[in-house]
């Protein structure tokens, strides 16, 4: 893990927000890495996808949340009915999702899950942990895709079944090959291989709360 300022101010983040699907009830979006999800506590920490796109969508809401470092889909509800709708498809996991990510070093298997439950490690805030005793269960299965020598890391789509805080960071790590610029669980190797956090959230697929119909998102891997 590497030193965290406290309090943590985040650095700027300068590329755009991008709309990859809108009407009246809901936006699709393609989050930036190094943008919060939601505003922090800190002033210095206003900036963040919400607070962008209730500028121009007074009314826009977060069904759910992507870590500062993740880039890729979000759906983002644009009245209290929809939000409703899109958080229960997430609780009952009827929400597809698939991240791409370059992990440390070459996995052995071509695809395989991973089953660990995770708990908030409540001494080291904001890390998660594996704790069979307290933990929620989380898996994670895990396809890969290719293997790469420069840097020496390993391709792989991840589908999440759970939707557990940091779940693919630290399954990453817990299996040994933490996600490529990962700053909390890779190793030191890991984290300066990239200069950000080399997951991104490629797909999404849910049912649309208004007109019933199936909303495929793609936004494709920009590394």
């Amino acid at each position: 893990m590497q030193p965290q300022a406290d309090p943590f101010i985040v650095p700027l983040c300068t590329e755009q927000i991008e709309i990859i699907y809108q009407d009246e009830h809901l936006l699709l979006i393609n989050k930036p890495s190094a943008l919060l999800s939601l505003s922090g506590k800190h002033p210095l920490n206003k900036d963040s996808v919400h607070w962008r796109l209730v500028q121009d969508f007074p009314t826009a809401t977060l069904a759910h949340r992507l870590d500062f470092g993740t880039s890729g889909l979000m759906i983002v509800a644009l009245n209290k009915a929809v939000n409703a709708d899109i958080t229960r498809q997430f609780q009952e996991r009827s929400v597809a999702k698939r991240y791409v990510a370059l992990l440390h070093g070459h996995l052995a298997e071509e695809s395989g899950e991973i089953d660990l439950p995770i708990a908030k490690n409540r001494i080291n805030f904001p890390l998660q942990k594996i704790c069979y005793a307290t933990g929620k269960p989380a898996q994670s299965h895990y396809q890969v895709l290719e293997r790469l020598e420069n840097p020496f890391a390993t391709r792989v789509l991840f589908t999440p079944v759970t939707g557990r805080t940091h779940q693919l960071r630290i399954h990453s790590s817990e299996i040994g090959h933490g996600i490529l610029g990962c700053d909390l669980y890779a190793s030191d190797e890991a984290y300066s291989l990239a200069p950000r956090l080399l997951l991104h959230a490629e797909r999404i697929e849910f049912e649309h709360p208004v007109s019933g119909e199936q909303v495929k998102g793609f936004c494709p891997c920009p590394f």
